[in-house]
C-alpha cells in the first residue's frame, strides 16, 4: 500500500483547501466535462454518480472479467481521516479521482498512484445537527466539482485547484433542511434537493446555474394552495408534509425530463395527514428547463411505514408481455419492483408491480393504476401499534440497484426476513430544527423484528443480492448473506461481474453477473456502504470503492446484535478509506 503525501495548507472561502502539488500551480491540463460527454460517457471514465444519466451503475470495461477476477489485488488505499458512513463513488476524469466523504470533504487524487492533489474541507456550523452524516458523491461539470452539503448548501470547486468558485444556500439548516445527495449536472444546471422530512419540512428540488450558483427554478414536492395535488392534503398538513429528496435523479436527455424519487410524508403517522399526500413516496418527472412537474407515479399513498421511495427509477428499454416499453424500473422500499412506462411528454404509465420481498401490508395492487390497498391491521397510527413487513428500512433502502444490458438483468441489494413494529403518539407543536416524527426515538430503535417464520438458532438470511429478468418479471438468481445487513450499492461491468460490499464482515466481493456465483472477495478496513466505480488509465482497468461503516447500516447492525445469539454479529470498525484494485501484475 502506498502512504501518501504531506500537504501544504491554504485557505479558501467557505472551507479549507490543502494541496500536495505546489509546483503545478493548478495549470495541469483538465478535460472539461461537457453535456456531450455525459450523454455518451467514455468507458474509461466514471463521470456521474451511477456511470450514466440512465442510472444503470454499469461500465462497458471488461479487462477485469469473470475469468480473471480471482487475480484482483489492492494497488493503493488512502485513509480519509473521517469516520461515519462513506457512501460516495470515486469519480474519475482522465486519471484524476474525485471523492466526497462525510463532514463534506472532497479529495482530488491521482487515480493510479493515490497521491493527493488537493483536499477541500468544509467549515460546518457548530450548531448543526447531522441525522445522516454522509455525502453520496460529487458532480463533475465543465471545469468544476460540485457538492451538496449537510448544512443545506451547494459548493462549486475549481477541478484543478479545489478553490471555491461559488457557495450558495439551498435551505436553512436551522429549520431542519440538509442535503446528502449526489448532484445531477445537465443542460447548464446543477440539480439539488433537500432532506429533513423528519424535522417537519416541506421538500423541494432546486436547479442552480452551473456557472454562478444562481437559482434557476425551485419545485416543491408538496403542492401548495392552487397547485395540482394540493387537495390530497387536509388543512395545513402540507406545510410540514416531508417529501424529502435523498438521492440524485436520473435523466432522459432526449426528452429533457428528470426522474426523481421522493420521501415519505411527515410526520410518520398517516392519520395526522389524511389523504393521498402527493407527491410523497413517488417518482416525479420534472422538465429540466422549467422545473414543472410533467408526470408522476405514487408507489403508495398516505405512507404509514417510513417507506420513502427516494431512489430514482432506472431508465431502460424492455419487452414486457409482447410490448416494447421505454421503462422506468424501481425496486421499491415497499418490497415491489415497479415497472413503469415513460413518455416524451411526461406522463408516467403503470405497467406492472412484482414483489421481490415479503409485503404483508398491501392486500392487493390495482392492475390498471398500480394503486395498492392496505390491511388496516398492518397500518400503524396515533396510539395504534402495528407489525408489518418489510421493515421500516424496506426491501431496499437507499443503496442503488444496477442494470447490465449484456445480461438483461436488473440487480437489487435487498433485505429479507425483516419486519417492524411501532405506533405513534400525539404530536405537539412543531419546533423548527427539532425532530417532528410522531414516533418516539426509543420506539424506532427497538422496532426491528424477524419474520415469525425465522429460527434464530440457525444462521438467518438477511441480506440478499437478487437478479431479475425485466422482460419476464422473474428472478434469475439470488445470493443470501446470513446474520448481516446488506447495505451494498452495486456495480455492473462488461466483464460479466457484479461488485458490492455492504456486509458486516468488511468484504468487497465480485459475483458472476449471469449465475450469481461468488468469484472473489477481499476484506477492507471497515464495512463498505460506498458505491463502487471502475475506470481505465494507461490501458489498465481499476475498480475503486470507499470503505467506511456508519449511518443506517451501523444502526441496523446494532439492532441485529441484540436480536441474534452472542457472537453471531461482529463489531465493524470505524474509519474511512478509498480502496483501488487491479489485476495482479498490472
Amino acid at each position: 500500500m502506498r502512504v501518501l503525501s504531506t500537504a501544504i495548507m491554504a485557505l479558501a472561502a467557505g472551507g479549507l483547501v490543502t494541496s500536495a502539488v505546489a509546483d503545478s500551480g493548478g495549470k495541469a491540463p483538465y478535460n472539461p466535462v461537457t453535456d456531450a460527454r455525459l450523454k455518451n460517457p467514455e468507458a474509461k471514465n466514471w463521470l456521474t454518480w451511477r456511470g450514466n444519466y440512465e442510472g444503470w451503475g454499469h461500465s462497458k470495461l471488461k479487462k477485469i472479467n469473470s475469468d480473471n477476477v480471482k487475480d484482483l489485488v489492492p494497488v493503493w488505499s488512502y485513509s480519509t481521516g473521517v469516520s461515519e458512513g462513506h457512501q460516495a463513488p470515486p469519480m474519475v476524469n482522465d486519471g484524476i479521482m474525485y471523492v466526497s466523504t462525510p463532514q463534506n470533504q472532497v479529495l482530488a487524487l491521482d487515480a493510479v498512484s493515490g497521491t493527493e492533489i488537493w483536499r477541500y474541507v468544509r467549515k460546518l456550523p457548530g450548531d448543526l445537527k447531522q441525522l445522516h452524516p454522509t455525502n453520496r458523491g460529487v458532480a463533475l461539470y465543465g471545469d468544476k466539482v460540485y457538492m451538496a452539503t449537510v448544512d443545506a448548501g451547494v459548493v462549486a470547486l475549481d477541478a484543478k485547484t479545489g478553490k471555491v468558485v461559488w457557495d450558495v444556500k439551498a435551505g436553512d439548516y436551522k429549520d431542519g433542511y440538509y442535503s446528502t445527495l449526489s448532484l445531477l449536472a445537465a443542460n447548464g444546471k446543477i440539480i439539488t434537493g433537500v432532506s429533513g422530512g423528519e424535522y417537519g419540512i416541506r421538500g423541494y428540488v432546486t436547479a442552480l446555474d452551473a456557472e454562478t450558483g444562481a437559482e434557476v427554478w425551485k419545485t416543491f414536492t408538496i403542492p401548495g394552495p392552487g397547485e395540482e395535488g394540493h387537495d390530497t392534503w387536509k388543512g395545513d398538513s402540507w406545510k410540514v408534509g416531508g417529501g424529502s429528496i435523498w438521492m440524485q435523479g436520473n435523466y432522459d436527455a432526449s426528452s429533457g425530463l428528470i426522474y426523481i424519487g421522493t420521501g415519505n410524508g411527515g410526520p410518520w403517522m398517516p392519520d395526522t395527514r389524511p389523504g393521498d399526500n402527493l407527491y410523497t413516496t413517488s417518482v416525479v418527472a420534472l422538465d429540466i428547463t422549467t422545473g414543472k412537474i410533467k408526470g408522476h407515479h405514487q408507489y403508495h399513498w398516505n405512507d404509514a411505514w417510513d417507506w420513502d421511495e427516494v431512489s430514482a427509477p432506472l431508465l431502460m428499454d424492455i419487452n414486457r408481455d409482447g410490448k416494447k416499453v421505454k421503462a422506468l424500473v424501481h425496486a421499491g422500499r415497499n418490497g415491489y419492483i415497479w415497472t413503469l412506462e415513460r413518455t416524451a411528454e411526461g406522463p408516467i404509465k403503470f405497467v406492472k408491480a412484482d414483489p421481490y420481498v415479503r409485503n404483508d401490508a398491501f392486500t392487493k395492487i390495482d392492475q390498471k393504476t398500480g394503486r395498492p390497498s392496505y390491511d388496516p391491521a398492518k397500518t400503524p397510527g396515533v396510539n395504534k401499534k402495528a407489525t408489518f413487513c418489510p421493515s421500516l428500512w424496506g426491501g431496499k433502502d437507499w443503496p442503488p440497484e444496477a442494470y447490465n444490458p449484456d445480461t438483461g438483468l436488473f440487480y437489487i441489494p435487498a433485505h429479507i426476513n425483516l419486519c417492524s413494529e411501532y405506533g405513534g403518539v400525539p404530536l405537539e407543536e412543531r419546533d423548527p430544527g427539532e425532530l417532528y416524527i410522531g414516533v418516539p426515538i426509543d420506539v424506532i430503535l427497538s422496532s426491528l423484528r424477524f419474520h415469525p417464520s425465522v429460527d434464530t438458532k440457525k444462521p438467518v438470511p438477511i441480506g440478499q443480492l437478487q437478479a431479475w429478468d425485466m422482460n419476464t418479471g422473474k428472478m434469475a438468481w439470488s445470493h443470501s448473506f446470513n446474520d448481516t445487513p446488506f447495505w451494498g450499492p452495486l456495480l455492473s461491468t462488461g466483464g460479466n461481474l457484479i461488485f458490492t460490499g455492504g456486509t458486516s464482515d468488511r468484504m468487497f466481493r465480485a459475483f458472476n453477473a449471469k449465475t450469481g456465483d461468488k468469484l472473489w472477495e477481499y476484506p477492507t478496513n471497515s464495512g463498505i456502504t460506498g458505491a463502487p466505480s471502475t475506470f481505465e488509465v494507461g490501458g489498465v482497468q481499476y475498480v475503486a470503492v470507499q470503505s467506511g461503516w456508519g449511518v443506517d447500516a451501523e444502526r441496523m447492525q446494532g439492532l441485529l446484535k441484540d436480536m441474534l445469539p452472542k457472537g453471531r454479529v461482529p463489531k465493524v470498525p470505524q474509519g474511512g478509506a478509498i480502496w483501488v484494485f487491479a489485476l495482479k501484475g498490472k
